[in-house]
Parts: structure tokens; sequence; C-alpha cells
């Protein structure tokens, strides 16, 4: 063959303009229809919708270009590769011949719907293997993605995206990532897939050779990958570790983003490892020396501190005096007033506080603290400053069903019990006084070692009962008016406004009727009582000892009536006796 010819072959020049009589002339090949035959040998036989393999000869951002080994080759759809960011000129890939040529004499092929004909079983192929497929995420659905995997459209949930909570789905969407098939639903042909499981197998690998070569107090670097209430978790190069908030400060924190940042680089030292449960603590604080280790050597009992509440219970509070060292302020050591029995009533979360150390062991690492140390105790000086019977101004702080508390000042507080209150029976202090008043009251006792003090409040007011029992001495008879009856007891006022009572049964009228409300009946006083502050009356004792008083009457007159006639009787027989006597010592003389 001649270098002509060759050159003219190597050019693809096409049929029409090739030069026949020059090729036949060179002498060394057949005739036209010859040659022709001979290269239609070289090409493949192409079937309509039949699946064959090519070969990608082209690429270009919208199409790629695959040679089947037909009379020419087929252009596809870039898109239909997606899934395949990879791929590259000289790939094989698999084709379906849609036609041999179209109007233009051009093969059509498709490599999307060779893929949908094989798909199911490359499906179940992959998921029966646990074969990793290629996948491209095409859009964000409810709960998840959905991604195109040998041109089935699976589901991706979620959960199933990564390892770490996502933030942003969208960011996903149009892009190519491995897979692994997780489940398939045969009757609605359902795909699910997960990324997390391929992220998880191959963390594990990194957690198992980590971990075998982990030993304690190791310093690793990490990135925080996830922040919750009770600690950090730590990317340690795939694998995750967990510094717990009480490692995170050597002082109190009420949550880990006070101390860290999502995305943030710290060095951390390992605490302890579970081979089995692939488990790491970590720890921040330590890589730091103990604040009490760094607390100054001068400081000691009796010192002045100031600090923060960082903690607050019903005991005490805990005050931080530098970062990491805490000092405990029992409820007790807050105040000289006896009524505090709450830390929360005197303290709370943040206050800036001065207080006074009142033990301190560097050893154990604990501090107590006093604050009512800062002021002078009003009880040393409690009888020269109340003594008993001084009068004084005090505010009602605490009401109770057996008396009130008063504070006279702050941190001396005594009881006025209920009845000191009033020389009148009450049944609660609350008819009296309610909280926040400022009453006058006036000392009657003290116990300076359990800091009580007694107070009296009525004791400055006369006993109104000295006058009543001058006024009202037993036996009395007074008018009184019926003003509440009750079951077994009736409440009447006399003329002054003093109240009595009276059984029900004392006030049956000498008719036999029973008294009403607003009748006023004679009435005596047959009872008289300081202890429980009651005068107890009666109406029946007027009428019927005025009966029994006639009725003695009676009998006294006629008993000295009969007395008399006894006597002028007796007076007579005594005579006639004289007489007979006379008689009869006539008569004996006589004879």
């Amino acid at each position: 063959m001649s270098e002509e010819i060759k050159k003219a072959l190597n050019a693809s020049i096409a049929p029409e303009e090739f030069d026949w009589d020059a090729f036949e002339n060179d002498g060394q090949v057949g005739s036209k229809e010859e040659t022709m035959a001979k290269y239609e040998q070289t090409l493949n036989k192409v079937t309509e919708n039949e699946v064959v393999e090519g070969v990608v000869t082209a690429i270009t951002k919208r199409e790629v270009v695959v040679n089947i080994g037909a009379k020419s080759e087929g252009v596809i759809s870039a898109p239909e590769f997606r899934y395949n960011p990879d791929l590259k000129v000289g790939d094989k890939v698999e084709v379906l011949v849609e036609s041999a040529e179209d109007r233009k004499g051009q093969l059509v092929i498709s490599h999307k719907k060779a893929r949908q004909l094989k798909s199911w079983d490359m499906v179940n192929a992959a998921y029966e293997s646990g074969e990793i497929v290629k996948g491209y995420v095409k859009t964000r659905t409810k709960g998840g993605m959905i991604v195109d995997v040998f041109g089935i459209e699976a589901f991706l949930p979620g959960s199933q995206i990564d390892i770490k909570p996502i933030r942003d789905y969208d960011v996903f969407v149009d892009t190519t990532m491995d897979f692994k098939i997780v489940k398939i639903n045969q009757e609605f042909r359902n795909v699910v897939v997960s990324h997390k499981a391929l992220l998880e197998a191959e963390q594990e690998l990194k957690r198992t050779e980590l971990i075998s070569k982990l030993e304690k107090g190791q310093v690793l670097e990490g990135v925080v990958k996830n922040i919750t209430n009770y600690g950090v978790f730590v990317d340690l190069g795939g694998v995750d570790g967990l510094i717990h908030i009480t490692d995170l400060s050597w002082g109190r924190i009420s949550h880990p983003e006070e101390v860290v940042a999502l995305d943030q680089k710290i060095n951390v030292v390992v605490l302890d490892f579970n081979e089995q449960q692939k488990r790491i603590a970590l720890g921040l604080k330590q890589l730091t020396p103990h604040p009490w280790e760094a607390l100054s050597a001068d400081l000691k009992v009796g010192d002045t501190v100031k600090g923060k509440v960082v903690a607050v219970a019903d005991y005490g509070a805990f005050v931080e005096v530098e970062p990491g060292v805490e000092g405990l302020v029992h409820v007790s050591e807050m105040s000289w007033s006896p009524r505090l029995h709450s830390a929360q009533e005197f303290l709370k979360m943040g206050d800036e506080v001065e207080a006074v150390i009142l033990t301190l062991d560097r050893e154990a690492r604990k501090m107590s603290l006093g604050i009512k140390q800062l002021t002078a105790n009003p009880w040393e000086s409690i009888r020269d400053k109340y003594p008993v019977g001084s009068q004084h101004k005090a505010t009602v702080r605490n009401i109770t069903n057996f008396g009130v508390f008063a504070e006279l000042e702050d941190g001396v507080e005594g009881l006025i019990h209920i009845s000191d209150l009033s020389w009148n029976k009450i049944k609660h202090p609350a008819e009296m006084v309610q909280s926040g008043d400022v009453i006058d009251v006036v000392i009657l006792d003290f116990d300076e070692n359990s800091h009580k003090l007694s107070l009296g409040h009525k004791q400055l007011t006369p006993n109104p009962w000295d006058e009543l029992e001058a006024k009202y001495p037993v036996g009395t008879v007074v008018d009184a008016t019926v003003s509440v009856i009750g079951d077994k007891n009736t409440t009447l006022t006399l003329a002054d406004g003093t109240e009595v009572t009276a059984f029900n049964r004392e006030l049956t009228k000498e008719d036999g009727k029973t008294a009403l409300v607003g009748e006023t009946l004679p009435v005596k006083i047959v009872d008289l009582r300081r202890s429980t502050r009651t005068i107890r009356v009666s109406h029946v004792r007027t009428y019927q000892e005025a009966k029994v008083a006639r009725e003695s009457a009676e009998a006294e007159g006629t008993k000295k009536a009969i007395k008399k006639v006894q006597t002028s009787v007796e007076k007579t027989t005594l005579g006639d006796i004289s007489a007979l006597a006379a008689l009869k010592e006539q008569l004996e003389k006589g004879e």
C-alpha cells in the first residue's frame, strides 16, 4: 500500500471523498466492494435494545463519547455519569443500544438505561455481599435524602448521613458518596442506604488501633465534635473520647460551652479507656495544676476573703474564693438570727460575698467560711441592751399557731406566745397582727445559750380581769342580752360590752320557754376564771333561788308557829300535873 493511501486512511477520509482509482491502481487490494466488505467485517454487529460494553473516548462538561465498535461512536449526556465523578477516557462502561442509526446516521446509546436494566440485580448483589456502592445525592426529602444508586432512587435517612450531627443537609445535594445498602423491600422495591455505616466501620478500625496504643496520662490533640449538657465529645482522629463536665475545669461551670466551642482544637489527657467497650475518658483540667496547690501559703484561719457564690443548698452555700478553690458557708454561719433555716433565704447564685476563714485543710482541700463573724454578736450584750421588763419596738417576722416571732434588731428575735398577745382569749395570732407589723413588746425572759428571747405584748396594758373581778363578783345579778346561741352554750353581752357565757339549760325562763337572740334577761354571775378568761352566768338561778328563799321563809314561819303552840300545850299539861299532885298530897295527909 502506497504511503499516500496510508495517509488517507489514517486521516479518516470519508468514503465518498476517497480516491478509489488511485487505490485500485495500487494493485495491492481488491475492488471497492471488496474493501467495503472487509471494512464491515471489522465492525461489531449492533443489535438494538441490547446492552453492550463500550470504551469512553472523550469527555466534555455536557457529553461523554463512547465507542462500542460500531460505524460511529455514541454520545451520552454527561449527567448520566454523575454518580461516577471519577470517570475518565479509556474506562469501560455498559450502554443500551437504542438505535443503530438515527435520522442523522448517528448511533443512539444510553448508559442510564443499561444500568436500570441490571440495577435491581446489582442492588441485591451488593446488599448480599456488603459491597460499597457509589451513589449520587439527587435531592433532599422529608427525613433524609434521595440517592441514585445503579439508576434506582434509594432513601438515605438523615441519621445515616454521618456519625456527627448534621447541621446543614443541603451541602450534600449534588454530591457523590460511598454507601452501604442496609435494607431492601423486595415487594415495593424500596432501597435504604447508609453512609454512616461505612464511617462507623472505618472508625471502629481506627478506634481499635488507637486504643491499642493508648496509655493513661497520654496527651493527645483533638477537635471538639459535639457539646452536651454532661460533657464534650472530642475527635481524636476518627475516634471519639468524652470529657465529662467535671473534668473540663477545676472551677464549677454550668455548661461545657463556658470552656470550649465546636470545632475547637484542644489538647486533652487520657484518664481511662476500656478496650472491650471502646470508651475513652479524657480530661482537660488535668493539664493545669490543681488550684489548691497554687493557693497562697500565707492564707490562714481568721483571714477575710472575697468570693462568688457558685452553689446553694439548704444546708449552706459554696463560695469560690479563687478559680477551683471553694469554701462552704454553713447556714448557721450566715447570720446571728436564729430564724434563718435555709441558705436560700440569705444567698443566691452569683452573689459576691465577703467571709472569714473558719477552718482550712490544705491536704483534704476543704475550707469552711463564716459571714456572720464580720459583725458583732448581738447576744453577747443582750441583757445590757434588753433587760427584763424593758419596752421596745419589734417587727413581726413570722406568725405560727402558737405565737409570733418578732425581730428587735438584725440577729435578735424573740417569741410572743399567743397567751402573751392579749388579755382576751384569741384562736390565732393572725387575729391581732400581720407579718411586717411593728408592735410594742416587753422583755419577759432570756435563754442566752439557745439565743431565745421571751416577749410579751399584753403586759403593756392593764389586766382587764382585775377590774372585772371587782365589778362583777360571783353572785352579782346583772342584765345581759343574748348574742349567739350555740349547740350547748350561749354568749351574752353585758351593758358595758363584756361578753359572758351560759349553758343553754341555764337560760330557760320561769315559764319554761327558751331565751331568744336579742332578748335581755337578768343573770347571776356564777363563775369568773382568769385562766380561761371566761365569766359564766345563769338566768335560772335568779328565779330558782328567789323561790327557794320564799319557800324557806314560809317554812321558817310555820316552824315558829308550831313551836309556840307546842310550848303552850306543854305549860298547860304541867299545871294540871302540879294541881293533881297537890290534891294527891292533901288526900294522903287526910288519910
